[in-house]
């Protein structure tokens, strides 16, 4: 079947040649040697077997809008997804398809998605003309032998720019028409016209999330779009919480938290996907299917992930960051002022007042890079997790801390999530969203589906996890943050660390429980603004209950749960 599809594809693609991938380390060294060659990779003189990427400008960020999921029934795609006919849509992929690897080397990656010998591990294979998406695909999931006797989830890439005989080829290959279809039922993907991360590493958002989360539903478990980290205290006791923030919200620093507090400290699995089953001691274990970070770059600094920093400083790919006179990179956040020389990420020299970074650039390294990596991070059984955390980024009215009162009402906080818009997608900044779950541009079903799949995962037998909400970016009246965030966030994780073994006090609010008192030792914090942290404004969010009830109305209409409508009736007769 698997040689079957290949030759299909070779046949509509035209490839001059076909490359079967194996993973090594020598094919890695000699595809980057080509985009050296041919002008995608820049070779760092500052970081060891570390490279410079630069994107067209046009292709920079997932595009949400040509993004679709292709399933027989329409209702089943959902609200929140583009739904296209799955035979309309072949049809349009094979004109788009047709020809598309001409003057090309077609590359065949089979991959597995989790851990060396995991029950949770699946498999996928991506075909690509794009040698940049091999590299990538090298340190973000791992390269395997063909197996016939393997299911794979089976994908199909192309940058959309054949090249005629005697063409010359262009630093980044890509056609301004994109397409990303996802066929739920028969577990395909296939992208068109972007080299872009998000959009062209298969793998990633595409099988991890949009058709892994159909699979989930299918098989009784949950593909999320969420962080793994361990939490040991002082006394050598350590657990194991996920937690679900939208992109560049600070998944990536959460996870590789630097404690301020003595004795605490943080270890990571994951950054940003986790596949959780339920063990047969009733627990909820996580496994992360990827192997290696695609962080955003801007912003991230001695100050607000000194691991990250030291896990980027060889066998590294950036891409659409600045890039310095000395052969190394820069972006806005690593230092004060930018470097004398720079070149921003367009290619021109930089000029004060612009941004030398693309706000979505990003780092790709292996998760084995990571020097806080936790031991556990490859078990095949997965980690068990304790807690489930939702975050979104919100200057008002959310608390720092809250704790659900149930699972119900723990899922209605992960439904409610939403967050100012970042730059990881398309889209206004700054512009308020519903992202539920932080899962709004992953979930490949009908989401009120999904809020229900939640919900009726909870049973007698099973000891489900306790669910917070946290907000690290509340802003005073003056529009400064009030928490410092970072390395200080281990104080909340403290406090939900204690609640989860009984020994800390939480103070009953409309929303659930927040501290009665959080640990400030050493901190620096207004008495008064501490208090503004863990306000529940009840006016306020009287009306936030309004307005969640007519978005999910609106959007989810029948198949919103009725077990989350009287949840959120339930919260609005408490304020």
């Amino acid at each position: 079947m698997i040689k079957q599809f290949i030759n299909s594809i070779q046949t509509l693609c035209e490839p001059d040649r076909v490359h079967i991938c194996d993973g090594s380390e020598e094919e890695f060294h000699a595809l980057a040697q080509l985009l050296e060659k041919q002008g995608t990779f820049v070779r760092l003189q500052k970081r060891e077997n570390s490279f410079y990427a630069r994107s067209d400008p046009s292709d920079v960020a997932r595009v949400e809008s040509r993004t679709f999921i292709c399933s027989e029934n329409r209702e089943n795609a959902g609200p929140t997804n583009n739904w296209k006919d799955p035979k309309e849509m072949k049809a349009l992929l094979e004109n788009l398809f047709k020809g598309c690897m001409k003057g090309r080397v077609m590359y065949v990656i089979p991959y597995a998605m989790g851990p060396k010998n995991s029950p949770y591990t699946k498999f996928g294979i991506e075909i690509t003309d794009s040698p940049y998406v091999v590299c990538s695909m090298k340190i973000m999931a791992r390269i395997i032998q063909i197996d016939e006797g393997k299911e794979f989830v089976l994908g199909v890439h192309s940058v959309g720019m054949p090249l005629k005989e005697g063409e010359k080829d262009v630093p980044w290959p890509c056609n301004q028409e994109k397409v990303i279809a996802h066929f739920p039922e028969a577990k395909e993907i296939w992208s068109y016209g972007s080299g872009y991360g998000g959009n062209a590493l298969l793998g990633k958002k595409c099988f991890a999330l949009r058709i892994g989360s159909k699979i989930a539903k299918e098989e009784g478990w949950l593909a999320e779009h969420m962080l793994i980290m361990g939490l040991t205290n002082p006394e050598g006791k350590k657990k194991y919480i996920a937690a679900a923030f939208p992109s560049s919200c600070g998944k990536t620093n959460l996870a590789m938290l630097t404690s301020s507090l003595k004795g605490w400290s943080v270890e990571c699995v994951g950054d940003d996907i986790a596949w959780m089953h339920f063990g047969k001691d009733g627990r909820l274990y996580a496994v992360n299917p990827e192997n290696g970070f695609f962080g955003v770059a801007p912003g991230t600094s001695e100050k607000s992930n000194p691991i990250a920093m030291k896990m980027i400083e060889k066998d590294t790919i950036f891409t659409n960051v600045a890039y310095t006179k000395e052969g190394d990179v820069w972006w806005e956040g690593m230092s004060e002022t930018p470097p004398e020389g720079l070149i921003d990420w367009r290619g021109n020299p930089y000029k004060k007042g612009e941004k030398a970074a693309h706000l979505n650039a990003r780092f790709t390294v292996s998760k084995k890079r990571c020097p806080i990596y936790d031991p556990l991070g490859d078990d095949p059984r997965g980690v068990p997790i304790d807690a489930i955390i939702f975050g979104g980024r919100r200057a008002a009215l959310l608390p720092l801390v809250v704790e659900a009162y149930d699972w119900t009402e723990g899922v209605l906080m992960g439904a409610a999530l939403s967050s100012e818009m970042t730059a990881a997608a398309e889209g206004a900044l700054g512009d308020l969203r519903h992202d539920p779950f932080a899962m709004l541009p992953f979930c490949g079903y009908h989401m009120g589906d999904y809020f229900q799949h939640w919900l009726d995962l909870e049973t007698q037998e099973r000891k489900m996890p306790k669910i917070f909400s946290v907000n690290w970016f509340r802003k005073n009246e003056k529009g400064d943050y009030i928490w410092s965030g970072f390395g200080e966030n281990v104080r909340v994780l403290k406090w939900i660390f204690n609640r989860l073994e009984g020994s800390e006090v939480g103070v009953k609010t409309a929303l659930g429980f927040v501290p009665h008192e959080l640990d400030t030792t050493g901190l620096k914090i207004d008495e008064k603004e501490l208090k503004k942290l863990f306000l529940v404004d009840s006016a306020a969010y009287s009306k936030e209950c309004k307005d969640l009830l007519g978005y999910f109305q609106t959007t989810f209409g029948e198949r919103f749960p009725r077990n989350l409508k009287d949840a959120l009736t339930r919260w609005q007769d408490r304020m």
